[in-house]
């Protein structure tokens, strides 16, 4: 495992972690704290010491499993959560001091801690970006000495670049992925000169970048690669990137023929990602064990040579960017 900096957090992390959006089970079944328990510790048994999670990832129980795995641990496990989402409907207006600071006492009972190592704003809508007396509600939280940092999860590299323009926020994660370029342009720069941790998350473009999937493939009702394809549920663009599936698909199938003998090619896509040095840690998700392993392969692997990359570039180019690049 290789570590890297945190941003201004000055925490040193794995630069392959861990997202826990179904860390006990795949879509559409039920909480499995064994197979929980399982992957999150194979995850820190490897050496990943940053495990990212959510208040309404499986309604709390997914900060509940990460919580008990890590304070079994003897190893000093950094564990990022995240705020906002519960909010019903989600629009600004819904977004209150009081309302988020029992939010955040709420993830502290369930991940049983006594501080958050980073509590980030979960996708709010842009107008919370706009709302500065949202963001000065965690000075005072950090004061209480129940959060040590602030970051925010976005959709938009628009809602990134507002959010580094408050002092307090040290970590942007944002969906960055060979299909989804655009934040490695203006947005990494601007986050550079202020320090800021880059958490590049929904890396293999929700599968689609391992090569697995094809016309056949189907996914559970409570799957979200099968409902949220047009947006209807949240952000289209959390599910597969944004990218038409079929268009997807054809994509990879170009991908494929730069590495024909690869049976996986999302350590390859983890690699190109690592690739930026900007990029302080990935958190690809993991329903089984193998997944775990199977993101952690990419040292397994020679170090993309700067002529594939440009080949993968150019695969991009072609195919993906007309469609979406400006978009997010």
């Amino acid at each position: 495992m290789n570590y890297r900096k945190l941003g201004k957090t000055n925490f040193n992390i794995s630069e392959i972690s861990l997202g826990t959006w179904q860390v006990g089970g795949k879509w559409g079944s039920a909480f499995d704290n064994k197979t929980a328990d399982e992957l999150l510790n194979t995850a820190i048994d490897n050496g990943v010491n940053f495990i990212d999670t959510a208040d309404v990832y499986e309604n709390g129980l997914s900060e509940t499993a990460v919580g008990r795995v890590v304070r079994s641990r003897s190893e000093r496990i950094y564990v990022a959560t995240k705020c906002g989402r519960h909010i019903n409907p989600h629009v600004s207006e819904g977004y209150q001091p009081k309302v988020l600071q029992k939010y955040i006492e709420d993830s502290l009972k369930r991940l049983g801690v006594e501080v958050l190592d980073l509590i980030q704003l979960h996708c709010p809508p842009t107008d919370v970006f706009y709302r500065p007396e949202i963001f000065e509600l965690f000075d005072r939280l950090k004061e209480q000495g129940k959060i040590l940092n602030l970051g925010v999860s976005v959709e938009k590299v628009e809602e990134a670049l507002k959010a580094i323009e408050y002092s307090n926020v040290t970590t942007v994660q944002i969906i960055f992925n060979l299909f989804r370029q655009r934040p490695s342009q203006l947005f990494f720069s601007e986050a550079r000169k202020k320090d800021i941790g880059i958490i590049a998350r929904v890396p293999l473009a929700s599968g689609l970048l391992t090569g697995k999937f094809d016309a056949k493939t189907t996914f559970e009702p409570q799957d979200h690669r099968n409902f949220n394809r047009n947006g209807d549920a949240f952000d289209k663009g959390e599910t597969f990137s944004g990218i038409d599936y079929e268009l997807g698909l054809k994509t990879v199938e170009e991908l494929k023929a730069l590495f024909p003998d690869a049976t996986n090619l999302a350590p390859y896509a983890l690699q190109w990602i690592l690739s930026f040095e900007d990029i302080s840690c990935i958190i690809p998700g993991a329903s089984k064990e193998n997944h775990v392993l199977s993101n952690l392969s990419v040292y397994n692997l020679p170090k993309l040579s700067s002529e594939k990359i440009e080949d993968m570039n150019k695969i991009y180019n072609e195919y993906i960017k007309p469609s979406v690049h400006q978009l997010w």
